[in-house]
């Protein structure tokens, strides 16, 4: 932790090094706060429930507490937003078709679909299918999956992930944004289409089918819509029945696919229609961001900002997990982030006054989809030039201490110079992501 203190130190413009608030870093009040919000009287902190209640009042009162103020523009330390609950009416079987011909696909099994529109009904009626590669538009990679066709109305197939094949185009292995299921969704409805299939293979997505079936079979949460463009049904497919739905009209994936590396790929109609629709159960709850603010010195309209989410998985349904015990405690993830950012406060308000403004922000409902933290994006309590840094702490480094620091961000700012820097005081190395392939950098609040 005295190496964090450092770091965070450089970033909020103070010129000491292991200055006197570095002392106020304790394992112990670390390991109380983990205990108290890991405990079973918090039941797991789910977004829009008593547990969540009492996260946000624990740390609005260790927050003043330390003497840190409010951080909201009102003088509040909460920032509430809504979340909307989607529950698709999902169908048993998905039927596709080619002119006299037809093949049914199983719920679960073969499929999973989910309500791409905050609306009572979703759907597609005799939509045609394309093929449209990995379904991606970089400009600066002069590359264009789409190639100008019109995809309105379309319900469009797409590879997961993004090319790797050339280390020159995409990073390589690494997965950047576009290789994100969440792009491809996002893309598509920009284009006007009305639903996505994202082809699933073990390999390109970095996890098996069955993540697949139990993130999307539940409800979905999202933020209230703010004029973004939908799709109506987002949907994936496993890898044997894409190839099934294929082989309707003749189409081979290892082919498609092969042809999807290139820049020069063009959309390819697959001759197949669909029609689909589900009806979809809308509720809403809400959670709220705790806020805490430090003002700086002489940079105080600039600001370095630590988040951790404060919220966890809640309670398990049905028989829990076979042992009698149906809390998810969330003690690692994300108890120690929530830990370490207070222990961070202490420290600050330990030591000397940081030159930029400091806020704490716990946020809301990042096992959701990072909503919390994106509310916060789309309203900022600093204009967003006036942010110099994000430091998100989702799970405590509990292993011990290191030869090494693994930093998931390592070649994307100038904060590499600070963690350089920070890690040469104590002998330390940095690295960078050691699973690029798995896109951590696009999943955590940090991203927002």
């Amino acid at each position: 932790m005295r190496y964090l203190f450092i770091g965070v130190l450089l970033l909020a413009g103070c010129t000491t090094g292991e200055g006197d608030g570095a002392a106020a870093i304790l394992a112990s009040d670390i390991e109380r706060d983990i205990r108290e919000l890991s405990s079973d009287a918090y039941m797991g902190r789910a977004p829009g429930t008593e547990g969540d209640i009492k996260t946000q009042a624990y740390l609005i009162r260790e927050l003043r507490n330390l003497g840190v103020e409010p951080g909201t523009a009102d003088g509040t330390w909460q920032q509430p937003f809504t979340l909307v609950a989607l529950q698709a009416r999902q169908p048993e079987s998905w039927v596709m078709r080619s002119g006299e011909g037809f093949e049914v696909f199983d719920l679960g099994r073969d499929f999973i679909v989910a309500a791409g529109a905050q609306a009572d009904q979703v759907g597609v009626e005799d939509a045609e299918l394309v093929f449209v590669g990995y379904g991606i538009q970089a400009p600066e990679y002069h590359w264009d999956d789409y190639k100008g066709m019109d995809m309105r109305g379309k319900v469009l197939v797409m590879l997961n992930n993004d090319p790797h094949a050339d280390e020159d185009l995409f990073q390589g292995d690494t997965r950047l944004y576009y290789g994100r299921w969440t792009y491809k969704y996002e893309i598509a409805a920009e284009m006007g289409a009305a639903g996505v299939i994202i082809i699933h293979t073990d390999y390109s997505a970095g996890y098996p089918w069955q993540v697949v079936q139990t993130s999307w079979s539940g409800p979905q949460f999202e933020l209230p819509n703010e004029g973004e463009p939908t799709v109506q049904l987002e949907a994936w497919m496993t890898e044997d029945a894409t190839r099934r739905l294929l082989a309707l009209t003749g189409h081979h994936l290892d082919q498609l696919t092969a042809a999807a590396q290139s820049r020069e790929f063009e959309p390819v109609p697959l001759g197949l229609t669909t029609s689909l629709t589900m009806n979809v159960s809308r509720s809403e709850t809400g959670s709220a961001n705790v806020l805490g603010l430090l003002h700086g010195t002489d940079k105080a309209d600039e600001v370095v900002i630590y988040t951790a989410h404060h919220d966890h998985l809640g309670i398990a349904e049905g028989v829990g997990r076979g042992d009698g015990d149906v809390i998810y405690n969330g003690a690692m993830d994300n108890a120690s982030g929530m830990s370490s950012v207070l222990a961070i406060a202490r420290a600050f308000k330990a030591g000397p006054p940081p030159r930029r403004s400091i806020l704490f922000a716990f946020v809301g409902a990042e096992e959701q989809g990072l909503l919390g933290s994106r509310y916060y994006a789309r309203h900022p309590t600093f204009p967003p030039g006036k942010i110099a840094a994000n430091v998100n702490m989702d799970g405590g480094q509990v292993a011990g201490r290191t030869r090494d620091i693994s930093y998931i961000g390592y070649g994307r700012s100038s904060i590499d110079t600070v963690a350089e820097e920070t890690a040469a005081t104590q002998d330390r190395t940095v690295i960078g992501d050691t699973f690029p392939s798995a896109g951590y950098f696009y999943r955590s609040d940090h991203f927002s």
